[in-house]
């Protein structure tokens, strides 16, 4: 088997789903297999793979053990030469795994493969490619220099500025939510360390591969949605693991002096924060206009019924792009994605492309009875559901 696609999920049974579907769709010409895994969704996550994806393997797990854990319990029962870490709240391209395998296949010495990852409004996300957070590395981020003094290059190591996001090279760290390497070199080097329950993980084990002698590769050619921090909350809880997961790395790989421990259990604190109430930040402009992107014109009113508001209809006989010329104001606007006859790769590639602080994007999953998007990368997603106010194609 070439390919094994692990997905570990918690209590984001929706998000799951149109994850699920998309990487059916990009292994339609694969070997593969799908195995998901379970951290005791208090939500109907595991009813819905089992009723909707037969063919996925499930494991449920009695408790939430954590990313790391997790993904072992998952790679221990994977055959693909290949293995994928994948989050639940992604959707990738139809052609995803069939470039980065391509791209797998022609490298020597291979660690781990990263792509370029945008979250729910199309923007480049710019942890899909980092630098080893060494102490200093560390510094120049808490201490936003590499915001203040964007050329100087030394301050831009945190997120691998060597590279662009649209250029394929070596980077050092990876994110979790999109892993690609071969199941041996998973095994060779421990998985994920299980001392660690969340956050710092992805850095770990991107580290090992290069401590093993691996080359990590961030490759452009393929782009993934991670609407990010589905399974998360950010609260207190969030933010005592933060300072923990951090404190596992330091502690792990490098020797650090007492004051500079200290200036480090400060920065921790106050970047943790921040990050707690990222997810509170400036509330979104209400939308003026929904536009539908579909063939079928006799939805339009069941989504009306949801969103309480007029929702335009265009045809996709009528190109998407012609259609928003002709429109004189489109600002504030949300765009909802037809997935019965528009691609997973289409989507993604529109989201790129019209990107702004204006537009928001939501999508319709092939027989579903709900859209679902999320408007930025610090607030939770949102599920319209839409029940059985339209008549799903079959």
């Amino acid at each position: 088997m070439q390919l094994s696609v692990i997905i570990l999920n918690y209590n984001v049974q929706y998000f799951l789903e149109l994850c699920l579907l998309s990487v059916q769709s990009a292994i339609e010409n694969i070997e593969a297999e799908i195995i998901v895994i379970d951290n005791h969704s208090p939500d109907n996550s595991c009813n819905r793979v089992r009723q909707r994806f037969p063919n996925v393997k499930l494991i449920q797990n009695n408790e939430n053990t954590g990313f790391p854990k997790g993904n072992n319990i998952g790679v221990a029962q994977a055959k693909g030469k290949y293995i994928c870490i994948l989050n639940p709240d992604t959707v990738v391209a139809e052609d995803t795994f069939v470039k980065v395998l391509a791209f797998a296949e022609k490298q020597k010495n291979l660690g781990i493969i990263g792509v370029k990852l945008i979250d729910g409004a199309g923007n480049f996300l710019p942890e899909s490619k980092r630098g080893i957070p060494t102490p200093w590395v560390a510094f120049t981020k808490i201490a936003a220099l590499y915001k203040l003094f964007p050329k100087v290059s030394c301050f831009g190591k945190y997120y691998a500025n060597h590279l662009s996001e649209n250029q394929t090279g070596q980077v050092d760290i990876l994110v979790g939510a999109f892993m690609v390497m071969e199941r041996q070199l998973y095994l060779d080097i421990g998985g994920f360390d299980e001392d660690c329950f969340m956050y710092s993980d992805d850095i770990d084990l991107s580290y090992m591969a290069l401590k093993n002698g691996k080359n990590n590769f961030y490759f452009h050619q393929t782009t993934v949605i991670h609407y990010k921090g589905e399974s998360t909350i950010k609260d207190g809880t969030y933010m005592k693991r933060f300072q923990e997961a951090m404190n596992f790395f330091y502690k792990k790989h490098f020797k650090v002096s007492i004051l500079f421990s200290l200036f480090m259990k400060i920065g921790i604190l106050f970047f943790s924060f921040i990050k707690m109430f990222q997810g509170k930040g400036k509330s979104q402009k209400e939308k003026e206009h929904f536009i539908f992107f579909s063939k079928n014109k006799n939805w339009v009113e069941s989504i009306e019924t949801v969103i309480r508001k007029k929702v335009d209809f265009c045809d996709l006989n009528l190109h998407p792009f012609t259609y928003l010329e002709q429109k004189k104001d489109i600002s504030t606007t949300e765009f909802i994605i037809d997935n019965h006859f528009i691609s997973f790769k289409e989507t993604i590639s529109f989201m790129e492309l019209l990107k702004s602080s204006q537009f928001t994007f939501k999508i319709l999953p092939k027989n579903t009875h709900y859209v679902i998007g999320s408007d930025n990368s610090n607030e939770r997603g949102r599920v319209l559901k839409i029940e059985d106010k339209m008549q799903i194609m079959k």
